[in-house]
């Protein structure tokens, strides 16, 4: 197996766990934190493992030892909220459609809408969610260490 497949099959393993870690871990908690009670005579929200979707666009290395690029489009269902987690490394949010409420640890909430962009530190704790009435996406640029998870779920 050549070096470029055994990286390749290495990041496809890191993906696997995430997402497994995600599901293990977060989506009870946070799809019950995040669904509307049925009394009040609403719908439940959409949870978040269905309710995302991501689109991997670029993922490169940096001419900085150690560091790469990666940038994806993700799109929420209304009403959906990703789970608390952070980055090992800088995120860039940019609002394509629609209208997000960041929460970003030790900072304000922050609403952003299309044509927006955030700029979130390496490893603070964050929280998107789709404020609006259809679906919002956002454009995430993600400066990293290489060969570690891309995200750490936070409690």
């Amino acid at each position: 197996m050549s070096r470029k497949n055994q990286t390749n099959a290495t990041r496809l393993l890191g993906v696997a766990f995430v997402t497994a870690a995600l599901t293990a871990f977060a989506g009870l908690s946070q799809a019950q934190e995040t669904q509307p009670s049925a009394d009040a005579g609403q719908a439940p929200a959409k949870s978040w493992q269905t309710g995302i979707k991501r689109t991997d666009l670029v993922h490169r290395d940096l001419d900085v030892e150690g560091r790469e690029v990666i940038q994806v489009r993700v799109d929420f269902d209304p009403g959906v909220v990703s789970p608390k987690h952070a980055h090992p490394g800088v995120e860039v949010a940019y609002v394509i459609e629609g209208t997000f409420e960041y929460e970003l640890e030790g900072q304000p909430n922050v609403v952003l809408n299309a044509g927006e962009s955030l700029y979130i530190p390496a490893g603070t704790a964050h929280v998107a969610k789709n404020i609006g009435k259809g679906k919002a996406s956002e454009l995430a640029t993600y400066v990293v260490k290489k060969d570690t998870p891309l995200l750490i779920l936070k409690q």
